[in-house]
């Protein structure tokens, strides 16, 4: 038995796993069990961690290999590991909005591992949202429209000079896109390659218009979607503390970083886990029955 302990903390998304030290060198059948509880529950938490950067970036890669952020630079010598911080006379914070990480890339993050290093005294918490539950809530014959369409996403928007996250250039070192990105084509609802459950795959801050149609044509779809997927039953909240960490999957997981916190310090730490190369031959796991 590996002694970790899965505690649901919301009806839509969300688990709690005690039971584990994220620093040490876990078994394969610890690993698994932790990715069969993040499949399942799209966005896993833990408490009371004590992460290096050397740490984390060891368990992040135990899921897949690991992106480096093409508009974020990442820590010295470690590229991979990127320090989101919001110092106190800072106005702007980083991921304020409701988004999936990496969703403008032509192959999207599968998951995001943020660690506590310090958090203000009050304030702080993020949100996510299940697009699988978005998904399943809408009517059969939107389901069936949706199905058929396509959505492009970019970075040219959020990491333009007026972007939400460019707009953090100078305490993290964010570079302004403008002119150099590129647009990707995603489905407009993604079926979960270790699950096959459906999930809506559009988000405010990088989907730009629905493929094939102006972005005048694509407006009202989105809007409808963008308000319909953050529903208050979609959602879960994870207060943080020193040393927690919060594994989501980007795939079927928005999430938002609430700014309630003036005044005070608040820095994490992020690695970003991409998909094995299909040549890897990685098996993927299936739906985590009985994970509770």
């Amino acid at each position: 038995m590996s002694g970790l302990k899965i505690r649901k903390v919301a009806g839509a998304l969300g688990a709690e796993i005690s039971g584990v030290d994220l620093s040490a060198d876990l078994p394969d059948a610890v690993i698994e069990e932790i990715r069969a509880a993040f499949v399942h529950h799209q966005v896993v938490f833990f408490r009371d961690q004590a992460l290096t950067p050397e740490a984390q970036l060891a368990f992040g890669r135990r899921f897949g290999p690991l992106n480096i952020h093409p508009y974020v630079a990442g820590m010295p010598g470690h590229p991979e590991v990127m320090e989101i911080v919001k110092e106190p006379g800072d106005k702007v914070n980083f991921g304020g909005g409701w988004h999936s990480d990496m969703s403008f890339l032509e192959n999207p993050s599968i998951g995001s591992i943020l660690y506590a290093v310090e958090i203000p005294e009050w304030g702080g918490d993020t949100l996510f949202a299940s697009q699988a539950a978005a998904y399943e809530a809408l009517s059969p014959g939107l389901k069936a429209t949706l199905e058929s369409l396509n959505a492009v996403h970019s970075a040219g928007r959020e990491y333009s000079s007026q972007g939400h996250s460019a707009q953090k250039r100078a305490s993290m070192k964010v570079v302004e896109a403008e002119g150099a990105v590129g647009e990707f084509i995603h489905p407009v609802v993604k079926v979960h390659p270790e699950t096959g459950r459906k999930a809506l795959y559009v988000n405010p801050a990088f989907t730009m218009r629905i493929d094939g149609w102006s972005k005048r044509e694509s407006k009202p779809l989105l809007d409808f979607l963008f308000e319909h997927s953050r529903y208050e039953a979609f959602t879960c909240r994870f207060a943080w503390s020193a040393g927690s960490v919060a594994f989501w999957d980007n795939r079927s997981v928005w999430h938002f970083a609430l700014n309630d916190y003036p005044g005070q310090r608040r820095h994490m730490r992020r690695v970003t886990v991409d998909a094995w190369p299909a040549t890897v031959g990685k098996p993927a796991l299936q739906t985590a029955e009985g994970v509770t």
